[in-house]
């Protein structure tokens, strides 16, 4: 089973979750409360995960997630959070992050995650959205007007894809991509990558495309 090290202000969460993990095959190998202290833990440990959260009075974890893969770049890092601003993921999973879980969801859904993390897989689990509101549908009704390239774009930038990426993983050029995603940020009103890729993941506007399953180098159909 992977071994891990924990990286928590809460202390009363930390150790529970650590025994919980430990009862569940993982071996803990740290669990500490300040960012320094777990990015030093990693680099002296050399854990196959790290389990990040989000906010401690030393910095932002979403923030570090490239601090700790540089402290051992096998490490593979989850954020931990009870947030629900998408910002935080967008940002995590652009740094390199391997996953992005809520607190809420669980154990169950946390030690399944840490499985698919540890397997390769790129991993997020957040809460089910709430019933639409305003903001929702005039979300919507902008993403309406967009061409099923540019709803993938807005996909990849979810995923935190920058244009290099984007256009190996569509089979396009560098230059199509960032017409599309110029596109993409004239239609929804906002004025950056950042911006848009929030929007889509807290109004679920690119839940369920389809994105290409073959990637290539050549120009593709628009």
């Amino acid at each position: 089973m992977a071994s891990l090290v924990i990286g928590d202000d809460h202390q009363l969460f930390a150790d529970a979750l650590g025994t919980a993990l430990g009862q569940q095959g993982f071996t803990v190998l740290a669990i500490k409360l300040t960012l320094s202290a777990t990015i030093d833990a990693v680099a002296d440990l050399n854990p196959d995960l790290c389990l990040l959260d989000r906010h401690f009075s030393d910095g932002e974890g979403t923030r570090a997630v490239a601090d700790v893969r540089s402290a051992d770049r096998n490490t593979k890092v989850i954020i931990l959070t009870a947030d629900r601003d998408p910002t935080g993921m967008v940002l995590a999973m652009a740094a390199g992050a391997a996953g992005f879980v809520h607190k809420t969801l669980g154990l169950p859904a946390l030690v399944t995650a840490i499985r698919r993390a540890y397997a390769g897989d790129i991993v997020v689990e957040l809460p089910a959205a709430s019933p639409r509101s305003r903001g929702d549908m005039d979300a919507v009704r902008l993403a309406s007007f967009l061409t099923t390239r540019e709803r993938q774009c807005l996909a990849l930038l979810a995923e935190g894809l920058d244009t290099t990426a984007m256009s190996w993983r569509l089979g396009v050029s560098a230059t199509t991509v960032r017409t599309h995603v110029q596109a993409v940020l004239t239609k929804l009103g906002v004025h950056s990558r950042l911006q848009a890729a929030s929007l889509a993941v807290r109004h679920g506007l690119v839940d369920g495309v389809d994105l290409p399953a073959r990637h290539g180098s050549h120009e593709g159909p628009h």
